[in-house]
């Protein structure tokens, strides 16, 4: 599996509005094959700050990447592009197994 947890620094005009700036993306992402997990979660520290953390089976993550609506929410004239201060911050990490257990601690950083 490949765990994902990334980043958005989001302009604060647009803060409120990122659910739904990034609703398409999320639909679309949510509903792909080997998609096991795709969440947002707004910073308790940050209102501005956003954290997208997502799971996909190993072979699922490249077609994820190379998706249409990937391209589109990456493009620099999207919507979610506009909406961002900066570059996005990925960490990514491959763990084995399907299951929590399986997993065993997870660091992230």
């Amino acid at each position: 599996m490949i765990f994902i947890v990334v980043k958005f620094q989001v302009k604060p005009e647009f803060a409120d509005q990122w659910p739904a700036i990034t609703a398409e993306f999320t639909q679309a992402t949510r509903s792909e094959p080997g998609n096991k997990w795709f969440d947002w979660s707004r910073s308790l520290q940050d209102p501005n700050e956003y954290v997208l953390i997502e799971a996909f089976d190993d072979d699922a993550a490249g077609p994820h990447v190379e998706s249409a609506h990937f391209q589109k929410a990456v493009s620099s004239d999207g919507a979610m592009a506009q909406a961002l201060v900066s570059t996005p911050k990925i960490i990514s990490r491959q763990v084995e197994g399907d299951g929590w257990d399986e997993m065993g601690e997870m660091k992230i950083g």
